[in-house]
């Protein structure tokens, strides 16, 4: 038998392990490229988000306009959301790339009739707190070596909780429920980012079909992200943000 045929020949199983570790190399490199696009297309999707926000709060008319239709607002947001991941598969990436930076647009509305309720003092710490908070758990998500799926699975039933429990609190108008609900929001969205990081890694690491399909994925992790981190912003805002007299 030639032996430069047979894998379990002597002298070849290194050749096998170095051919295993260069797509392992190949595959870890991709999986980076991967996660900076989505993570660019989430600094993005925030960054339009303060731009809107911050044009709310420094034109009075339009702040009326938002103030009026804010609950409206909120459910063209839900339904932005539900849209786009029922549709995702039939839209092209430029359709896909729009439906998330309309999200965007349109939830930087509602965001800055909601920070205008508090100190820009508190916003701003609130904020870089957000961000280091996010910053450490993302981490968390690429480099643990322990499988979150598990994890992930019992903090979706936490968001099915806290969506169900604000529902009630809306018309309750409790206090101290709703601080319960954002403190537990808090812990919950900070778990979903390291969570979510890793999940959409491992997809990176798998590869995907063509370049259409990993850029439509990468704009889920983003919008992903971004729902993690908006909504740990939101959560600490009203747990420790400082309200205007």
């Amino acid at each position: 038998m030639n032996q430069d045929r047979n894998p379990y020949a002597p002298g070849t199983q290194s050749q096998w392990g170095q051919t295993g570790d260069m797509e392992h190399a190949g595959r870890t490199e991709m999986a980076a490229r991967f996660t900076s696009r989505m993570f660019g297309w989430m600094a993005g999707g925030l960054a339009l988000s303060g731009g809107v926000a911050a044009a709310v709060l420094s034109s009075p008319a339009l702040y009326a306009g938002v103030a009026e239709w804010f609950r409206a607002l909120l459910f063209v947001e839900l339904g932005m959301v539900i849209g786009f991941s029922a549709l995702l598969k039939r839209m092209n990436f430029a359709t896909a790339a729009a439906a998330f930076l309309g999200y965007a647009a349109v939830n930087g509305l509602t965001l800055g009739l909601i920070v205008s309720l508090y100190t820009r003092e508190s916003v701003a710490n609130t904020f870089f707190v957000t961000a280091g908070t996010f910053g450490v758990m993302a981490f968390v998500g690429a480099t643990t070596k322990r499988d979150l799926t598990s994890m992930g699975s019992f903090l979706m039933m936490g968001v099915v909780a806290l969506i169900i429990a604000s529902i009630v609190n809306f018309f309750m108008h409790s206090s101290p429920l709703q601080y319960a609900i954002s403190g537990i929001g808090a812990l919950i969205f900070t778990g979903l980012t390291a969570y979510d990081v890793q999940r959409f890694q491992k997809l990176g690491y798998l590869g995907f079909h063509t370049s259409e399909e990993e850029g439509k994925v990468a704009l889920v992790g983003a919008l992903n992200l971004y729902l993690d981190f908006v909504n740990l912003f939101l959560m600490l805002l009203r747990l420790f943000g400082g309200r205007r007299n």
